[in-house]
């Protein structure tokens, strides 16, 4: 009897994945894609996607020594029954920038040394391909840079096809970009810079190059001379290369309900369903947007999955608690302590709004990022928004899901603590007790009050949506909801709904919030009024819609309408 396949929640290395028996998604049908394109390379993906795997799945199949293991390893996969000419031609060699560590000041030298290991470790492995003398002279040499340029002679004297392979190529760049600014960055990637001039030498070396990375900052300023349409980030083709699909993430967990790791009784499709609008939407290619079928962030998906088999329910927190960690890790790289009001505006913006219209750069150099439409493309490529319509020649680029969406939340609660004196340890209390006990008066008044301290330093950018996406950004920090902001209801869209999160909680009283909103210059008694009626027959139609009785799940709803003038609030009443 087989034994059960192994979650591959952090694992990166094929091999390792194919003979210890994980699971594996296979994305080997994308080879023959790959090799259609140019053979210079670039493709980008935000963090935990899969990146790593997917390089060393390409890595395997290329490798000439592995070249007799074929069948072993890829037999079972798309590949293995329609292999390509190239499999198993080239000595691979496989760079992981994201390795070097060390100081900023020692980073030169810390590269070489990794260079000069990983150029031992390549010539070992194919030293039968080179002549002895050469051999004995490159184990002589101290310096990576002399040991690349002495494989990469005697490799082209010799006529070995070569693959280079990098994972993580922008990894410390983007580090020395967001520690010690641009002028530090341009001497490294620019001139004679000493990662430049390793690029240099990796053009017309090899005859493939394939690398990864989480932005197209690093490669326009280390290779103006190189053809931009290396970037495949958007053709397409490639929209699902990584990630999962909903087919993919269907079929695994069937997998596993089949082979009884998941309970027998558990509904796959309302699995995927609660899945969807925190780890799914991702779309990178415009031609992808007549396809229902988006992209799933893969390691969210596996930790919804490695979860279910522990404890035979969904996380309690949707959240992977290591996106705490990707989140200070892009706070440094969009280097938000350094925005100007431009770009601050941009990133308000969307977290208010949920989305913005530009256009998505295929590469841009460091000094550009201060430009407020290169600074959405860089959003763009590290995930922080996808493609969701067009308009026109533009996109129209939106928040992907709720995992992405408390990133937004976290930089919008950030910039309102320093003025607003909020005490989210009370607030979470003050939603308990909304939550069980139906007291919502308390949460959404302390809200209000909390809301008015921002007029100090916010008089020109007070409106209705600046009022939603404080709300927004406050009533995520409440578990016992799932926040729907602008649902469909009756034909119309409520500000808020508070959906009881049952599969955690048991609230006894669920929401509906309508927010309504008059300037300062408009405010008459008559208008307010009139306004208020008509607050109180939409929160009505949308209550009345056949969707609630649904999605209340046996709570009692409340409808409440806040109205504000400015900003102060003048009247909030259950209705």
């Amino acid at each position: 009897m087989n034994k059960v396949k192994q979650l591959p929640y952090g694992v990166s290395d094929f091999e390792y994945v194919m003979r210890e028996n994980f699971y594996y998604v296979d994305k080997t049908i994308y080879i023959p894609q790959i090799e259609a394109q140019p053979n210079n390379l670039m493709f980008i993906r935000p963090r935990r996607f899969g990146k790593s795997l997917l390089l060393s799945m390409l890595k395997t199949y290329y490798d000439k020594a592995k070249k007799d293991q074929f069948e072993e390893l890829f037999g079972s996969l798309w590949i293995g029954k329609h292999p390509t000419e190239l499999m198993g031609r080239y000595q691979v060699m496989h760079l992981d920038f994201s390795r070097i560590g060390g100081s900023i000041d020692e980073l030169e030298k810390k590269f070489d040394q990794y260079m000069m290991r990983q150029l031992d470790a390549f010539v070992r492995k194919y030293a039968a391909d080179y002549p002895d003398y050469f051999v004995k002279e490159f184990f002589e040499s101290t310096s990576g840079t002399d040991k690349l340029i002495m494989i990469t002679t005697v490799a082209n004297e010799l006529r070995i096809p070569m693959y280079l392979i990098i994972d993580e190529y922008d990894n410390f760049t983007n580090v020395v970009l967001s520690e010690k600014g641009e002028e530090m960055y341009h001497k490294l990637t620019h001139a004679e810079g000493f990662y430049r001039d390793v690029f240099k030498k990796f053009k017309g070396t090899f005859e493939r190059i394939f690398f990864t990375g989480v932005s197209p900052v690093t490669l326009d300023d280390l290779t103006s001379g190189f053809n931009i349409g290396w970037n495949i980030s958007t053709i397409f083709y490639f929209d699902k290369m990584l990630g999962f699909s909903t087919e993919e993430v269907r079929e695994m967990f069937t997998y596993y309900k089949n082979a009884g790791r998941l309970p027998a009784d558990c509904d796959i499709e309302a699995m995927i369903e609660e899945m969807r609008p925190w780890y799914d939407n991702y779309c990178f290619a415009k031609e992808c947007l007549t396809d229902d079928n988006r992209v799933f962030n893969s390691d969210m998906v596996l930790f919804y999955l490695r979860n279910y088999m522990m404890y035979k329910s969904s996380p309690e927190i949707m959240l992977d608690p290591n996106t705490k960690t990707d989140y200070n890790k892009l706070k440094n790289l969009i280097r938000l302590d350094q925005l100007d009001g431009d770009r601050k505006g941009i990133l308000r913006k969307i977290a208010e709004e949920g989305e913005i219209v530009s256009e998505v750069l295929p590469s841009f150099p460091a000094y550009q990022l201060v430009k407020p439409d290169v600074f959405i493309s860089l959003l763009f490529y590290y995930g922080m928004l996808t493609i969701k319509g067009t308009n026109g020649q533009q996109l129209i680029l939106g928040i992907p899901n709720n995992n992405v969406r408390m990133q937004y939340y976290n930089y919008l609660i950030e910039n309102y603590s320093p003025v607003c004196d909020i005490n989210t340890k009370e607030l979470v209390t003050m939603f308990t007790r909304m939550a069980f006990d139906g007291n919502w008066h308390d949460a959404l008044q302390y809200m209000c009050d909390c809301y008015k301290q921002l007029s100090s330093v916010r008089d020109s950018i007070e409106g209705e949506r600046n009022i939603q996406g404080f709300f927004m950004a406050y009533l995520s920090l409440c578990n016992y909801y799932i926040i729907a902001p602008e649902l469909e209801l009756k034909h119309g869209y409520c500000d808020f709904f508070l959906l009881p999160n049952m599969t955690h909680y048991q609230s006894k009283h669920s929401y509906i919030l309508e927010l309504k909103y008059l300037s300062k210059s408009e405010y008459t008694e008559k208008k307010a009024q009139e306004q208020w009626d008509e607050a109180v027959g939409q929160i009505n139609g949308y209550a009345a819609a056949p969707r609630v009785e649904v999605l209340r799940q046996g709570t009692q709803l409340h409808k409440i309408i806040i109205q504000f003038c400015g900003w102060d609030m003048i009247k909030m009443s259950e209705v």
